[in-house]
């Protein structure tokens, strides 16, 4: 079956929808860090110092300790491409329902099962979790992770932690976990997806063969000069924090009020369940707004942080009444 990710938005005018479309499918930030970058950056290949630079950044803003390594990747996607080339694993327990490219990409490699939680996965081969999960917002902690890890008798990596929506609370990672390689996502929380930007963090030994792989030159100019900027900005990412925080209350309020009950979620998207999650999607398409169902789980919609767009989805949710058709 084919993977169906949010944010193509070819198919929400497929849909109908007149105008501009409101993408509500990602859970990225409607809030961007100013991208801005200096035209000369463009013409040289990417420096060492601006890739020294970027991964202090990376390693204050990530709570990275001092024993463990990090590599910047032209988006997180990239890492799981190459992990199972990277990291010996019989085999693999994928804690779900969760982004389904981690299970997609791991079954071509070694045999792949899929379990509820934690508590589920074998004391034996890799266990893949999404901490805080997408897209129910599950988090698990992180003493709970490290003693999986620990009790885990398998290859040197037990664990990979994809802490792709972290950033909102960072204090929670699992970096510098023990027999733990955790996963960095730059776009969702600065809202700049598109800059194509993350991060592996783990011990050395397991990410120099990751760093070998992707080779020279493997993150953008841009993408080194931007993302350093940003994550080093510890006052905009407070503030934001804060801000997210208070806009995720707001939907709440507005998804309430249309009679879509929140299931789970973070500030930066909102799991919903309703009784035919399709109909709603469809409704809200050809109102020009862009979410995300999932075929497997037919009563479950996703819903982004529309940000300073929320009167228009309020607007839309009022239009389309409590029974979409």
């Amino acid at each position: 079956m084919a993977i169906i990710h949010g944010g193509e938005l070819a198919d929400a005018r497929a849909h109908g929808g007149d105008g501009p479309i409101l993408d509500l499918s990602t859970g990225i930030n409607p809030h961007a860090y100013p991208a801005a970058f200096a035209p000369d950056v463009l013409r040289p290949l990417p420096q060492r110092e601006a890739d020294d630079r970027l991964r202090d950044a990376a390693r204050r803003a990530y709570h990275v300790p001092d024993d463990a390594d990090i590599v910047a990747a032209p988006g997180t996607q990239a890492i799981l491409q190459w992990l199972p080339h990277c990291l010996p694993a019989t085999r693999v327990t994928v804690i779900g329902p969760t982004y389904q490219e981690h299970a997609a990409i791991w079954s071509r490699h070694a045999p792949t099962t899929t379990v509820p939680t934690i508590d589920d996965a074998p004391a034996t081969g890799l266990t893949v979790i999404v901490n805080p999960n997408n897209p129910d917002g599950r988090f698990v902690a992180a003493d709970r992770l490290a003693a999986h890890a620990a009790a885990t008798q398998s290859e040197a990596i037990a664990l990979v932690v994809d802490e792709a929506f972290g950033d909102l609370a960072p204090e929670r990672t699992a970096a510098g976990t023990a027999r733990t390689l955790v996963l960095k996502s730059f776009g969702k929380f600065y809202g700049l997806a598109g800059l194509r930007l993350g991060f592996a963090i783990g011990p050395a030994e397991a990410i120099a063969p990751l760093r070998a792989a992707l080779g020279p030159w493997a993150v953008s100019g841009p993408a080194l000069e931007i993302g350093a900027r940003a994550l080093a900005d510890a006052p905009w990412a407070a503030a934001m924090r804060e801000r997210l925080a208070r806009e995720r209350a707001e939907l709440d309020g507005a998804l309430a009020t249309a009679g879509l009950t929140v299931v789970g979620g973070t500030d930066l998207f909102r799991l919903v369940e309703t009784e035919d999650a399709a109909a709603w999607h469809a409704a809200l398409a050809r109102e020009g707004i862009w979410t995300r169902i999932f075929p497997t789980h037919p009563r479950r919609l996703r819903i982004g942080l529309p940000g300073e767009a929320l009167p228009r989805l309020e607007a839309a949710l009022a239009h389309i009444g409590e029974r979409p058709e």
